[in-house]
């Protein structure tokens, strides 16, 4: 996995679980002025520092390695089989938006999903666990 360094995604894993540990994410009932049910999801929780943490790590990647965590993502997910790398990887290219952090911490399970996707990678899900 050129694109992005698994020690990044690593810690990706880690801010995530500790998001998604410090409350429960929920969808709220109407999402009124905000265009997308993961900003509208996200909004309570700006202003929570893992959460703050967890989006400028991903904002501060370089797009090709948002596209890289999308498509990781997906495989986990099971979107993608592993020897389907490249094609989520140019399904995520063409996705690609500068709402990729909002995406990917409102998706629920984002750091199990990473996790499984290193995994299918071999990348293994040792160092995740610390």
């Amino acid at each position: 996995m050129r694109q992005i360094n698994p020690e990044t995604v690593y810690f990706i894993i880690d801010k995530a679980r500790e998001f998604q540990i410090g409350d429960e994410v929920n969808m709220p009932e109407e999402i009124g002025e905000v265009e997308t049910w993961d900003r509208a999801t996200l909004v309570p929780y700006e202003s929570e520092p893992s959460f703050a943490e967890l989006k400028s790590t991903i904002e501060d990647l370089e797009p090709d390695q948002q596209v890289a965590l999308v498509a990781l993502m997906w495989l986990g997910r099971g979107d993608y089989e592993a020897e389907e790398w490249d094609k989520a990887l140019a399904s995520a290219s063409e996705s690609w938006n500068e709402r990729t952090a909002d995406y990917l911490i409102g998706t629920p399970l984002l750091a199990d999903y990473l996790a499984e996707g290193l995994d299918s990678l071999g990348a293994g899900e040792e160092e995740a666990e610390d």
